[in-house]
């Protein structure tokens, strides 16, 4: 009997033991998963740090592109001046090429007459010539002077004579002149219109060299825009991977609070686990002391009986029981791209497919990091979660609609949306990612979620 006593005594001490012994182990496990998130918090604030950064380079690169813009801007609009003052010098050059032609044409019509002129005065020459030759020159106009019926007539034929005289003379310096003013019209057209011809082609050189300089520069604003869209877009990604990690700070922030209240509350729950099996082993110190007591006058039956009795009421702990895990799917439907290189490049989550109105819930317990419309996610929620000392952050992407707001406490299972094709999305589903600790750009923290999130 003494025996039986001692053993029940030695298991109620043992009992005491494992509680006190189990606290600093609990204390201990609670400060590790403290000691983590608050070790996330300070890699997010190191990471905002690096984007703050960064959008302040993006924001000088963008100012320093603008300023190159312009400066490009301002040199296309003397270019086009340029251009401009050319076109028209080159349109006044053809004008005046198409008024020297038409002078040119004056001139021939010109020129034709006065051929005709000389081809007239040359049959004259002629004439003139066979005369002398068959008369002897000279004997024509003595027989004309002999001729003369009285002085008067012969003043008369004398002075006819010097006159045809003359006018040969005349006809002659007329040839020449003719000849002289023909060639000097024809080299003065012929230079002028060489000159204009290559004023022209000078013109016409320089617009090309401008509008060659033009071209380059146009290139070279077009590059510039589309580095600074590119850059606007860079500065976009940036600030909203600030405000998600902004969003995750306080999201982090507010889970180290759940997890503190998750704390407290275990603790008072083993607190009062504790009290009640200090309570219940008093009760079966003071029941067993009394079956002592009374065995004294019993007989050694009695006191197998007794021995059964301590048996079958010997303490059973439970483990805390969640039904479907810590995790649960987020929404039906097929795996349509799984986590990992695909054609299209790496894919840091899993698309789960299917048609119809699907409900998209929460993964996990967790806290709304950020509920947003993303250009690339489109409609887009990211929640963190505390799971077994490990922080997560899963990302649920290119929903139709989203029903809860940044800040607010999901629980597992708890409808967040609704599947959709919105954003850089090819068919309905749903984009899902899961990191382990926080969100970052790089995704450098993404895991596949199949194998712990049952898909």
């Amino acid at each position: 009997m003494k025996k039986s006593i001692i053993t029940l005594s030695l298991a109620a001490v043992l009992g005491f033991g494992s509680i006190t012994v189990g606290m600093p182990i609990e204390k201990a496990s609670a400060a590790n998963k403290l000691n983590d998130l608050n070790s996330q918090q300070e890699k997010i604030n190191q990471q905002r740090s690096g984007v703050e950064s960064k959008l302040n380079d993006t924001d000088q690169k963008i100012s320093e592109n603008q300023s190159e813009q312009q400066s490009v801007q301002s040199e296309i609009e003397r270019l086009d001046k340029a251009i401009s003052d050319a076109l028209a010098k080159i349109e006044e050059k053809n004008q005046e090429i198409a008024d020297t032609k038409k002078e040119i044409e004056k001139l021939e019509a010109e020129i034709k007459v006065l051929v005709e002129r000389i081809k007239k005065r040359n049959e004259l020459l002629k004439d003139r010539a066979r005369n002398y030759q068959e008369t002897g020159g000279m004997v024509s106009y003595i027989d004309v002077l002999m001729g003369a019926q009285s002085f008067g007539d012969f003043v008369e034929r004398v002075g006819a004579v010097a006159t045809i005289v003359e006018a040969d003379q005349e006809i002659l310096q007329a040839h020449q002149a003719d000849k002289d003013e023909l060639e000097k019209k024809q080299n003065q057209v012929k230079e002028e219109l060489a000159s204009l011809e290559k004023m022209r082609a000078e013109l016409e050189g320089m617009k090309k060299s401008l509008n060659a300089q033009k071209a380059e520069k146009d290139k070279l604003l077009a590059s510039l825009k589309h580095k600074e869209e590119e850059m606007h877009a860079h500065k976009l990604e940036l600030s909203e991977e600030n405000e998600i990690l902004a969003a995750q700070e306080a999201a982090i922030q507010k889970a180290i609070k759940l997890e503190q209240e998750r704390q407290a509350e275990a603790a008072r729950q083993a607190e009062a686990a504790k009290q009640a099996e200090l309570a219940r082993q008093k009760a079966a110190a003071e029941a067993a002391k009394k079956s002592s007591s009374s065995a004294g006058s019993s007989s050694s039956a009695g006191s197998s009986s007794s021995s059964d009795s301590g048996s079958s009421s010997s303490p059973q702990v439970s483990a805390p029981s969640v039904a479907s895990g810590a995790w649960t799917r987020p929404a039906a439907g097929r795996l349509s791209s799984g986590f990992g290189s695909r054609s299209l490049g790496d894919h840091f989550g899993v698309d789960i497919a299917s048609g119809g109105t699907v409900p998209i819930v929460a993964a996990a317990d967790g806290v709304v990091i950020r509920s947003y419309y993303s250009s690339s996610y489109g409609n887009a929620i990211f929640i963190a979660h505390s799971v077994g000392g490990q922080t997560y952050t899963t990302v649920y992407a290119h929903m139709r609609s989203r029903s809860v707001g940044s800040g607010q406490t999901v629980s597992k299972g708890q409808q967040i949306g609704i599947m959709g094709n919105t954003g850089q999305s090819y068919g309905q589903h749903l984009h899902f990612e899961l990191h382990r600790g926080s969100w970052n750009a790089a995704k450098s923290n993404a895991i596949n979620p199949v194998g712990i999130v049952p898909l």
